[in-house]
């Protein structure tokens, strides 16, 4: 056997190429969250104020509030770390964020550090209970007229009313409620999702809003957060 043969023989074998490390997970997209309707406290569940969440991108975004009135004097001019919880209309999914905070001109907040701690299916705080009179409104078909009724809860996408009047799934309805003493009646075009019939009692329909715009949601949600403030400062 040669000598050459011999080397070949005896020379080691290449080592195996490395594996490729490992990706770091990538950083959810917030820009998904754009023009959500949020609720901002402080880190011990102060209500601060109730805004709309602009331009998110990496980290950063800014809130817009919906009135002058909520700017709130104990926030200060300093930045201030915060929990900003709002639901998602599109992914049906309530979303928790954290961030820093510092107050701008014309009522804006620049968040610093924002993060996605968690996302779920927790929407009953984007819920508000009721029991306030109201009427709908049928314009055609079986039970038309205006009638009253009682709106047990309202979101952002929906409310629960109860009724004497009977309505059907699909009907389509005009219903009015005045949700705050100081403000004007909402209006709000829906129709008839569900229908609960309570033995004894009046029926139960569960509604979904119609034809929406956005300043229509800004209002209503608006007056839900106002009114959950007026009920949290009663309670204490």
């Amino acid at each position: 056997m040669g000598f050459f043969e011999l080397f070949k023989k005896r020379a080691p074998e290449e080592p195996p190429p490395a594996a490729p490390a490992p990706k770091a997970p990538e950083q959810e997209d917030i820009a998904v969250y754009s023009h959500m309707r949020v609720e901002v406290t402080a880190m011990d569940g102060q209500l601060l104020f109730v805004a709309k969440l602009m331009s998110p991108r990496g980290t950063t975004a800014e809130l817009h509030q919906y009135s002058e009135a909520e700017m709130p004097p104990e926030a200060g001019t300093e930045p201030l770390h915060v929990r900003i919880r709002g639901y998602h209309d599109h992914l049906r999914k309530a979303v928790y964020m954290e961030g820093v905070i510092t107050p701008q001109p014309k009522h804006i907040w620049h968040v610093d550090g924002l993060t996605v701690a968690r996302v779920g299916n927790d929407r009953a705080f984007f819920r508000l209970d009721t029991n306030l009179d109201a009427s709908v409104t049928k314009f055609s078909g079986r039970n038309a007229g205006e009638k009253p009724c009682k709106m047990l809860n309202i979101s952002v996408g929906g409310a629960r009313i109860s009724a004497e009047q009977q309505y059907w799934e699909g009907d389509k309805l005009l219903l009015t409620v005045k949700l705050l003493e100081d403000r004007d009646p909402s209006i709000m075009y829906c129709k008839v999702l569900r229908v609960i019939e309570k033995e004894g009692g009046p029926y139960e329909y569960g509604c979904q809003f119609l034809e929406l715009n956005e300043a229509d949601q800004d209002k209503i949600t608006e007056n839900i957060f106002t009114a959950q403030r007026k009920s949290r400062s009663v309670s204490k």
